[in-house]
């Protein structure tokens, strides 16, 4: 039986993984995170695939990168600091990083 919850759960994530991706590209392009970001290429601040590579490992990444998009941060990735983003809200940041975290 335990076989078949482990393949019904990645099942599930396999099914939920497009609106992830879906649901966070609109996010991406309404609270105008692609003005700084892009997914491959550095930008103002740092590719979302290399935010990935960076964090992927730590067991809060999610927790860290949401805390970072919405309170902003300095000095992780050079002078130029990440403005917060106060219209972010918690679930959207949670999107958010689940995708970049995504990326590989």
């Amino acid at each position: 039986m335990n076989k078949k919850l482990i393949w019904l759960t990645a099942a599930g994530v396999l099914v939920c993984a497009p609106a992830l991706a879906q649901d966070a590209q609109q996010l991406l392009r309404d609270k105008a995170c692609l003005a700084c970001h892009s997914l491959d290429n550095k930008v103002v601040g740092p590719a979302y695939k290399d935010v990935a590579k960076k964090y992927r490992g730590r067991k809060d990444a999610e927790a860290y990168l949401v805390k970072r998009i919405r309170e902003g941060s300095t000095g992780d990735w050079g002078q130029i600091p990440m403005p917060p983003n106060t219209t972010v809200s918690e679930a959207e940041a949670h999107t958010l990083a689940k995708y970049i975290l995504s990326l590989k």
